[in-house]
């Protein structure tokens, strides 16, 4: 059956690596950042309260949700002017974020799974976030890839989907997307026409109890992924 796929897409975060942690020690750095260089803001907004700032102007933004980055830069110019300091800081303190988020920890089985992977077909990211592989060290597995920033559609929207498989000239029952979330990678991936690939590692989410998608694969780590796609 592995042999009808011509290439895969892989998403990113909490299918290579663990994104919550990451994103911890950004918004710290941050926040330090902040503390040196806008002390009345890091004064006034805590990391949870700057997470607060985020959600409410991703409520008052929802056309603006497939670009985190905009959402980000944008809430800390929100805090910035709020606390009285100077609102052009804003891009330095996201540049301090962005280089701490692509300090990401594989896991175990992440690196040799994209080393047989990308020996045998074209691996091309399809990411809702804003990790940058070429920052992180892992461009070279992939041939491509697509972020919802840059698409202006994220996951599990078809046409991102839909804009992979053309990037890479295939149809899309010739492509296997792999992907931790059941609704953005599961349901996204099946819905659009695609196979798809249900990495749920221990402690991630389990399949809803409504769940109508069928994916080809469900496993607990990527290595699970290659011995099934008999790339091992």
């Amino acid at each position: 059956m592995s042999e009808v796929f011509k290439a895969l897409t892989l998403d990113l975060d909490d299918t290579l690596w663990p994104v919550w942690p990451t994103i911890a020690r950004a918004e710290q750095q941050v926040h330090q950042w902040l503390q040196a260089h806008a002390p009345r803001t890091a004064a006034h907004f805590d990391v949870a309260a700057l997470r607060q700032v985020r959600h409410v102007v991703g409520q008052a933004h929802p056309e603006q949700a497939h670009d985190l980055a905009w959402l980000r830069q944008t809430s800390l110019v929100w805090a910035l002017r709020e606390a009285g300091d100077d609102e052009a800081l804003a891009p330095a303190a996201f540049e301090v974020f962005m280089a701490e988020r692509q300090r990401v920890v594989l896991y175990p089985d992440a690196l040799a799974a994209l080393q047989a992977l990308s020996a045998r077909w074209p691996l091309f990211a399809l990411t809702n976030g804003n990790a940058d592989l070429a920052r992180i060290g892992l461009a070279d597995y992939f041939v491509g890839g697509l972020s919802a920033k840059v698409f202006g559609q994220g996951k599990p929207a078809p046409a991102i989907f839909h804009a992979a498989c053309e990037l890479l000239q295939l149809a899309p029952h010739q492509v296997l997307h792999v992907g931790d979330d059941w609704a953005l990678d599961i349901e996204g991936a099946c819905g659009a026409g695609l196979a798809a690939a249900w990495v749920c590692r221990p402690g991630h989410p389990t399949k809803p109890a409504d769940a109508s998608a069928r994916p080809w694969f469900e496993g607990a780590d990527l290595a699970d992924l290659v011995r099934a796609l008999g790339a091992g």
